[in-house]
């Protein structure tokens, strides 16, 4: 039976190749072949995600099928790592939209006879799903239900592109425009070199190239993003320093000491959240960190009103943090008050031994405002210490502000009219020369958005009164008007 999937997979591999081939997707430090490989890598993690049973045939199977050589610890934590149980089976494969992508291209040959390479791509992973759930001997009711669950996502994700007929399902809320957004598809999967299992075999060159590719992906994302170019820079700077420092411990050299705790410094709104949480998935795919989450808390969550209390509720966001990063927002609040009955500092001193205690598994990245942050660190010699690398993040330009909230309408299937747009710029603009004190930068897109849509939806149900017997076409319904956006306030 193997040979039969094998047979298939080659078929995928030669697609894979042709697309790359043809210029329909930008080549990474990963091939599009190499993509599949990984996400169908992941599926089979998935498979087994909740029994926790490996049975003898399924190592083998992977290591037959995908070329994958893994020992169970290594495809355990392959699992933590990967699958996630109700966000993965919301989540199509990264490499699938690349089929997708090309089926949709002018230079795909979309006659009646045409084979829709996305179809042929689900077909195969239905194929390999089901060949690995038949390696247990047993009937497994649990990996059979995820093979049905995750083969139903698929083909409801075909349907919503036009792929195959069929009807959507109303409880099915995959992210139709970016389904990986929230999914690191390439960490590192070389985390055990147990050499007594008889499935252990040294690293990859796979392995290697998906624990490199991981931190490209992370940064592409990050170039990706609107605006933020010194932060770009700063980070891009962190990452080589690691890289060389990493280099060089493999190679017995001397290396200097680097401190990974970050102040992070600027107005709300400007990304400080979304950027340590790219932080914390790049120093898991450095090594550096085990787990590579973040846990975000402030004040609140760290003090609270009663003697000793406040360590132990310290202790514990610590401890969940652990393997990860921890962004205190608004850190300043934690030493603003030095009075009586203020335990913002019993915060502190827990924060700084723990910060010992833990440093080769624990970053934790400060951040709020600039001049606040600065009265922060001197309050305590012990910070300033600690935290000796400190990123700004700028306020948002008009053009900038524009930007993301064309990105924002594209991601929720909505569009601009040109006055709309042509008003949208001028409210940013003046709303940034005004620079009240409530200013959010991307903040203020977002809410100027959700008044948006309001807005229109009010317009439209009203237009739909007035025409009852003229239905409302999808133009109208993803278009703002400029009258959507007059009159907003935020």
């Amino acid at each position: 039976m193997n040979e039969a999937i094998k047979e298939t997979l080659r078929r995928i591999d030669t697609i894979s190749e042709s697309i790359e081939d043809q210029g329909l997707i930008s080549r990474g430090s990963m091939s599009l072949k190499e993509m599949v490989h990984f996400d169908m890598l992941q599926f089979l993690a998935f498979l087994t995600i909740f029994d926790e049973d490996i049975n003898k045939y399924e190592l083998p199977f992977i290591s037959d099928v995908l070329g994958f050589q893994l020992n169970e610890k290594r495809l355990y934590d392959f699992q933590r790592e990967r699958t996630t149980g109700r966000e993965f089976l919301n989540t199509p494969p990264r490499s699938l939209t690349y089929f997708l992508q090309a089926d949709k291209s002018p230079k795909h040959n979309k006659t009646a006879s045409a084979i829709k390479r996305s179809v042929l791509y689900v077909k195969a992973m239905k194929e390999l799903g089901t060949a690995y759930v038949a390696c247990d001997n047993e009937c497994n009711t649990i990996e059979s239900a995820n093979l049905s669950n995750y083969s139903l996502m698929l083909d409801q994700y075909l349907i919503h592109h036009g792929m195959i007929e069929g009807t959507i399902r109303p409880d099915f809320h995959f992210d139709k425009k970016n389904p990986t957004a929230s999914k690191n598809y390439t960490k590192n999967i070389n985390t055990d070199n147990e050499k007594n299992d008889k499935f252990s075999t040294p690293s990859s060159d796979s392995e290697n190239i998906a624990s490199q590719s991981s931190v490209d992906e992370i940064l592409m994302e990050l170039s990706a993003m609107t605006g933020l170019t010194g932060v770009k820079q700063d980070i891009n700077n962190l990452v080589n320093l690691l890289k060389v420092k990493k280099m060089r411990e493999d190679r017995g050299m001397k290396q200097p000491s680097v401190s990974l705790h970050l102040v992070f410094s600027g107005n709300p709104g400007t990304g400080k959240t979304t950027i340590a949480r790219m932080l914390a998935k790049i120093y898991r795919s450095l090594g550096i960190l085990e787990k590579g989450h973040l846990v975000e808390v402030d004040r609140s969550g760290l003090v609270v009103g009663y003697i000793g209390q406040t360590a132990v509720k310290t202790n514990e966001v610590i401890d969940s943090a652990l393997g990860g990063v921890l962004f205190i927002d608004e850190a300043y609040t934690l030493t603003a008050n030095k009075g009586p009955g203020d335990f913002g500092q019993e915060a502190v001193d827990t924060l700084l031994k723990a910060m010992e205690d833990h440093r080769d598994n624990l970053v934790v990245i400060v951040a709020g405002y600039p001049d606040l942050m600065e009265e922060f660190l001197s309050s305590n010699p012990g910070l300033r210490s600690r935290f000796n690398k400190y990123i700004f993040f700028e306020d948002y330009k008009p053009e900038e502000m524009l930007s993301i909230l064309e990105s924002m309408c594209q991601s929720n299937e909505y569009t601009m009219s040109d006055e709309a747009k042509e008003y949208a710029a001028d409210y940013f603009r003046e709303r940034i020369a005004k620079r009240l004190p409530d200013f959010a930068n991307g903040r203020d897109v977002r809410n100027f958005l959700e008044k948006a849509m309001a807005n229109q939806a009010s317009r439209i149900i009203e237009l739909e009164k007035e025409n009852a017997a003229s239905p409302i076409d999808d133009a109208t319904l993803q278009r703002f008007e400029k009258v959507d956006f007059e009159n907003i306030s935020l």
